[in-house]
């Protein structure tokens, strides 16, 4: 069967293009930091080069498993709580400029304070178990899913909805049909910022709380002067990272294939 895209001229985005380069640069890149620290010598515990932390991986990834489970389980839980409080708080914003007035201050107020100077506050109220965890991430990630959600949610084709009053459609239709699909790309913007921010919250309440989760180990590690499980703990946020917001953008893609954000 001819493919519809190679027959327009289009080109078709394969494996070569998208995976291929940022391999081949994070490849050059492993290689140049373990060809200098062994030709420089430099000691292990302030550089270890790449085979050290891989080696730290392979011997314990039970542990780097469950640290990373536990750590994934506060933040989604936290990005999940915020996405649905604020993208509720902006539907009754979006239509209401009262209520907008209302709203913004104190979700500008959780903002701008120091999610750090919460914590002793949220240990009192939740424990130390995942409860401040998941609350720090909710509330790392809680304005910019709100501010997002309400601007997508008023970015509507004035056309649009001029020609949905007139066949009187209601405020429920109004929004299924007009401003939530408007609203998409924003929220999944404001996706791509939260997602890492959930992540940053839920290993700084690890820092303070002293529980489980990469937070822990990464406290471990430093205190044993363990550079390798370090950087391998590291290693293994930022491929939780990537990997999450890679997700983001590929459900992006298939939800929002009708949108020019999406396009070539």
């Amino acid at each position: 069967m001819n493919d519809p895209a190679a027959e327009m001229g289009v080109p078709r985005t394969s494996w070569v293009t998208t995976v291929l380069p940022p391999v081949v640069a994070l490849s050059v890149i492993l290689a140049l930091w373990e060809a200098y620290v062994r030709v420089r010598d430099v000691k292990g515990y302030l550089l270890p080069p790449p085979s050290a932390v891989f080696r730290a991986l392979w011997d314990e990834p039970g542990r780097y498993a469950s640290a990373a489970a536990t750590s994934l389980t506060a933040a989604l839980g936290g990005l999940v709580l915020a996405s649905a409080i604020a993208f509720g708080l902006a539907v009754l914003a979006a239509h209401s400029k009262v209520l907008e007035r209302a709203i913004y201050p104190p979700a500008l107020l959780v903002k701008v304070t120091p999610i750090v100077a919460l914590y002793p506050l949220l240990a009192i109220w939740f424990g130390f178990g995942i409860g401040p965890k998941v609350a720090i991430a909710a509330l790392i990630t809680f304005f910019p899913m709100l501010v997002n959600a309400i601007v997508g949610l008023r970015s509507v084709d004035p056309q649009a909805l001029d020609a949905m009053r007139v066949l009187a459609a209601s405020r429920w239709e109004v929004f299924r049909r007009l401003r939530f699909p408007s609203s998409l790309p924003y929220v999944f913007a404001a996706l791509r910022i939260s997602v890492p921010l959930s992540l940053v919250g839920a290993v700084v309440a690890e820092f303070l709380s002293g529980s489980s989760g990469m937070g822990q180990l990464i406290l471990i590690a430093n205190g044993a002067f363990d550079t390798p499980a370090l950087f391998g703990a590291v290693f293994v946020l930022a491929t939780l990272g990537v990997s999450l917001t890679a997700l983001v953008g590929y459900v992006e893609g298939h939800v929002l294939d009708w949108h020019v954000s999406t396009g070539a």
